[in-house]
């Protein structure tokens, strides 16, 4: 029964995330920018085509079969770990991962794109042009979660 937080976490993730990703879409224009957090988070709507920094964009059916392809791939993987006793940074980092590797593969597949809405302003240019959005985060620290536990 307790490991029953580790699904709740993953579909909270993509709950929260498609939450942010619609009320970008519905309130926010192509170039507006908008300074939070004392002007360090820069929250603006961007449209990625492809996987990481728009890789792929001219290949999207292939991004889109890749990415569902590795969300199920992580899935059965996640069910054979929960069925397990111990292994709860595993478990964290799959919950994660998988929260976050949902809301874009579903944005993939219903959008054709996934949305991203927050940049850091960090004063070098190539960096802040680069935009995320929460599942890129759950993706990234869910991966180095599960990575840990295989070391």
């Amino acid at each position: 029964m307790k490991d029953l937080i580790y699904p709740l976490s993953a579909a909270g993730l993509f709950a929260l995330d498609q939450r942010m990703k619609n009320r970008v879409e519905k309130t926010m224009g192509g170039q507006e920018k908008k300074p939070i957090l004392k002007g360090r988070v820069i929250l603006r709507r961007s449209h990625n085509y492809g996987a990481f920094l728009n890789l792929g964009e001219k290949k999207s059916q292939l991004v889109r079969i890749l990415s569902v392809g590795v969300t199920a791939a992580a899935a059965a993987l996640f069910v054979c770990t929960l069925t397990r006793k111990g292994n709860g940074l595993a478990k964290a980092g799959l919950s994660l991962l998988l929260g976050g590797a949902f809301s874009n593969s579903y944005d993939r597949l219903f959008r054709k794109y996934v949305v991203d809405y927050f940049s850091f302003s960090t004063g070098i240019g190539a960096l802040d042009r680069v935009v995320f959005n929460l599942a890129d985060f759950g993706i990234v620290i869910g991966a180095v979660c599960t990575a840990l536990t295989a070391l």
